[in-house]
């Protein structure tokens, strides 16, 4: 029977008073609007110059777009992997940028071995998936039916294990993995705009590669089964589907999709082995903003992801570009948490 409504709790528009006495998030978002306040007074130099730079000449809008865009792909490639495995499996997978990074190492060691980083892509999505079905029957099966907070420690522990022997291995130096693609520059409107070939042609692999997903997602058998999983594992089970090996290749998946957006990474930006934290993140949040299953709110989240770290570096400075990724993940998570209080009834 549902506990009736008191006069404050009925109350509970954005930002009322009453909602601000009935929940701390309304105290939460006050401090993070507070926040943000103090750190626009003291950039405010800085960042007014830049807005003006953007007011007058719109072709830098234009690159900061295309830039975005670009990197926003990958994002949304590698945020894919994450939706799945916490979809299917209920894994908060916490060494998500691990595997981005290790699929750069991938492509890296390659390069400086003689060999085209373009090949380190099917070497990364094999080796990885490998990888992944081995960490799944290591480690995450003894934790896929434990509490969250079980799982969150196990996958944090890899995390840290994997830092460290990239570390050991690559050592702690940011490198990158040159395709040796030229750099086009094409004239519109007076202004002139350049972009990397090798961003335009990460842009369309991760297009290729997410389409390949939703086509083994929607026809093949062990696609069928994962969806089936996702949606009632118990219901699964009775059917006949071996819930197990549909986890194990599901993470593998996930890990063989963050090698193939560690590749591109490493062709377009830079890795190093401390770096993956901020991947995971930048996962996170896409994921907690898109929601499981919806490929079209991941594509979307990731790229107003990578337009919005590409216009807060230049507009904030290079140094704020890492802290807007960890702002949205606040942001989106009290969000979130807001609407979970609308809509939440109190049961007896």
């Amino acid at each position: 029977m549902a506990t009736p409504k008191t006069a404050s709790q009925s109350r509970t528009g954005f930002l009322s008073p009453a909602w601000l006495k009935t929940s701390g998030d309304g105290w939460t978002l006050l401090l993070m609007i507070a926040l943000v306040c103090v750190v626009l007074v003291l950039i405010s130099g800085q960042a007014q110059t830049n807005l003006t730079i953007l007011q007058v000449a719109w072709q830098q809008n234009i690159q900061l777009l295309l830039d975005g865009l670009f990197i926003g792909a990958i994002f949304a490639l590698a945020a894919y992997g994450l939706a799945l495995v916490w979809g299917v499996m209920n894994v908060k997978n916490l060494c998500q940028g691990e595997y981005v990074i290790m699929g750069g190492y991938i492509a890296y060691y390659l390069y400086e071995s003689g060999i085209h980083p373009f090949f380190g892509l099917p070497i990364a999505i094999v080796f990885m998936f490998g990888f992944g079905w081995a960490i799944y029957v290591l480690v995450i099966r003894r934790v896929i039916d434990r509490d969250l907070f079980t799982s969150l420690l196990a996958t944090f522990g890899i995390a840290i294990v994997l830092q460290q022997g990239l570390n050991l291995i690559f050592g702690p130096e940011v490198q990158t993995a040159r395709s040796g693609l030229p750099t086009a520059t094409v004239t519109l409107g007076g202004g002139a705009f350049t972009f990397a070939w090798i961003k335009l042609t990460a842009f369309l692999m991760c297009g290729a590669l997410a389409l390949a997903v939703v086509i083994f997602m929607k026809r093949s058998r062990m696609g069928q089964a994962i969806r089936a999983t996702a949606q009632d594992a118990r219901a699964a089970r009775v059917m006949g589907i071996d819930t197990d090996r549909v986890y194990a290749f599901t993470y593998s998946l996930n890990a063989a999709i963050c090698g193939a957006a560690g590749v591109l990474i490493a062709m377009i930006w830079v890795i190093q082995p401390f770096y993956g934290i901020t991947h995971s993140i930048r996962s996170f949040v896409i994921v907690t903003a898109a929601g499981f299953g919806n490929l079209p709110g991941v594509i979307m989240a990731g790229l107003g992801l990578g337009v919005a770290e590409q216009y807060s570096g230049f507009v904030l400075g290079a140094d704020f570009q890492q802290a807007t990724v960890v702002g949205m993940l606040l942001l989106v998570l009290i969000w979130r948490q807001i609407i979970e209080n609308k809509h939440r009834r109190v049961v007896e």
